[in-house]
């Protein structure tokens, strides 16, 4: 590591808006729930921004750290909310109600984000000053590609991910239980998709066509 300052300096952009996107992410999924008649993340003490409640060693921290410090890009995960779609009102309609909250829930973030980004490249030359309105205008621009990258990867239809639990609630339903037996599988097929870039190669002209709008 060649610059140990810089890295710090990127650590302090991009920690703040990571955490976040990821904690509020989880916590919605609960809300969702809660209001659909499952009180399960609320019993566990899960509906607060509280980021001890949802840190997960490896995910929250350890990676993004490590993806951070070899340049590439930054992405996380914080312990899932748990969720017992069997108490949901409107059965498999509330089950894609609770997935589709993580990954909307980024969406909005990443939009205000955007604002945000513009509202302090105004206040530069003002009576703020470049010295507080530059930091704060980097990590908001950090939380926009953050909430993009969660938002549509997590959209990816494959279970465990939100997009898979989407994909079951709406599929006609044996060919949703074919889906949900292949979840135990889910994490391995992911990381060999990853592996291929496979995924990559799906998700990320998304990504890109929506940061240049919001960015």
């Amino acid at each position: 590591m060649n610059d140990p300052y810089g890295f710090i300096r990127e650590v302090l952009i991009w920690a703040l808006p990571t955490i976040f996107a990821i904690i509020l992410h989880e916590v919605m999924h609960g809300f969702v729930a809660l209001r659909l008649g499952d009180d399960t993340a609320l019993e566990a003490g899960r509906l607060t921004l509280n980021p001890i409640s949802h840190i997960d060693l490896f995910g929250t921290i350890i990676l993004p750290g490590l993806l951070l410090f070899f340049n590439l890009p930054v992405f996380g995960y914080a312990k899932p909310v748990p969720v017992d779609f069997r108490r949901l009102r409107w059965g498999r309609r509330g089950m894609v109600m609770v997935a589709a909250a993580g990954p909307l829930t980024n969406i909005v973030l990443a939009i205000l984000s955007s604002v945000a980004m513009r509202v302090v490249a105004g206040f530069a030359a003002g009576p703020v000053g470049p010295e507080i309105a530059q930091p704060l205008y980097l990590i908001f621009q950090a939380s926009v590609i953050i909430n993009i990258v969660l938002a549509i990867f997590n959209l990816f239809p494959l279970l465990p991910l939100d997009g898979g639990r989407v994909l079951v609630g709406i599929l006609p339903l044996p060919a949703a239980r074919t889906l949900a037996r292949a979840e135990p599988y889910g994490f391995l097929i992911l990381l060999l998709l990853l592996y291929t870039d496979t995924v990559e190669r799906v998700i990320n002209p998304i990504i890109n066509a929506i940061a240049r709008v919001l960015l």
